[in-house]
């Protein structure tokens, strides 16, 4: 079975080999967060700020807990939009948390700047730590231990019994423009390493137990809101403006090869085999050598082929005269946001099983590719 949410508002389940789908459930809102499953129940994050568990194999509600609210990272002169007196909510805000599931517990951050922990059997809240901003970066939990980011820019690690805070590690901030801010990736755990991209433009190596930088390897003034991939002593993560997937020496974070995908890159890398999988803004899934970054092949979403609005060059690059971003009034922000649905961006991260890549796009559809 494959277990998709969707900004339609539905949780999806259809039959991994044919596509049937098999149930759906309809949340009141749009779901922009990845689910998880544990226990033959599945957990997902609505746009209401509710935390749900269906059954799995019939999706019918089994719970639901509400957090205090639910909203978009906002603020007064966002990324320089004007009017600069009037709190502008981010476009790119563009998921919320997803849940991570481990001892009984269900983690997930909320736009209300709260990290919560709820009992997996009763959807009873067991704690819930303040930050200071919204929190829509997704939870890892490894050790006894919950690794979370928010747009404070502040990397938490939290006692995943208690909610006491371990350490917490500052990454950059942006008071006049609010641009160059903010955890939007999660964390990657491995080897006593946290690996995280952030908004401040660095993809940074933290140790695990202290909270302390091993290093920084800076991206240009590029947002990193994909979550890193690790794997053989190398950090495989992407960018947003300058439209990279990087692979870094996961010791040093020297870098070993940049991708280039043409167009922004909030999805993140899936690895299987020798191949790196993951999506662009144009509506193009890449998969590259993960030794050398050499393409391999590419695929285009139905909507990126059709391309009504003539937005793409041939090479998947943008056709500047039909799209060119304006830093003008806060509505640019929108409308270039629409835009990329128009193409059939793929805001989604690649699941790989059996052979198989599966992955969403804002054109509606869910592929299966060989």
């Amino acid at each position: 079975m494959i277990y998709t949410t969707s900004l339609d508002t539905h949780v999806y389940a259809i039959n991994q080999d044919t596509g049937k789908e098999i149930w759906r459930f309809k949340s009141a809102m749009p779901i922009a967060s990845t689910p998880a499953i544990a226990d033959d129940k599945l957990y997902f994050v609505s746009s209401t700020g509710a935390l749900a568990a269906l059954d799995l194999a019939t999706g019918n509600p089994k719970w639901v807990f509400v957090a205090d609210y639910e909203r978009r990272f906002e603020a007064k002169n966002l990324h320089g939009y004007a009017p600069k007196q009037q709190t502008i909510p981010d476009a790119w805000d563009v998921y919320t948390s997803s849940p991570a599931v481990a001892n009984g517990k269900v983690y997930f951050g909320s736009g209300d700047g709260g990290i919560y922990a709820v009992d997996t059997s009763t959807g009873l809240l067991q704690w819930k730590f303040q930050t200071g901003d919204v929190v829509h970066g997704s939870p890892a939990v490894v050790g006894g231990v919950v690794y979370i980011g928010g747009y404070d820019s502040r990397l938490y690690a939290l006692d995943a019994q208690t909610g006491l805070l371990k350490w917490v590690f500052q990454a950059g901030v942006d008071p006049a423009a609010h641009n160059q801010v903010g955890f939007q990736a999660s964390p990657a755990v491995v080897d006593g390493v946290v690996y995280i991209g952030c908004r401040d433009a660095h993809i940074y190596a933290i140790d695990a137990s202290t909270g302390k930088e091993i290093w920084d390897y800076p991206t240009s003034k590029s947002w990193v809101n994909t979550t890193p991939a690790v794997r053989d002593g190398v950090v495989y993560a992407a960018t947003s403006d300058s439209s990279r997937l990087m692979a870094l020496d996961a010791k040093t974070g020297s870098l070993r090869f940049n991708f280039d995908a043409k167009a922004y890159v909030f999805s993140s890398p899936a690895l299987a085999g020798k191949t790196a999988y993951f999506g662009s803004h144009n509506g193009k899934l890449y998969a590259i050598d993960s030794a050398t970054g050499a393409l391999r092949w590419s695929f285009q979403t139905d909507a990126s082929k059709a391309d009504p609005m003539k937005l793409l060059n041939p090479d998947g690059t943008f056709n500047k005269d039909s799209f060119s971003p304006v830093f003008g009034d806060f509505q640019d922000m929108y409308i270039g946001f629409f835009r990329f649905t128009t193409i059939g961006a793929i805001f989604s991260s690649p699941v790989v099983d059996h052979g198989v890549i599966y992955v969403g796009s804002t054109d509606g559809n869910l592929y299966a590719l060989h």
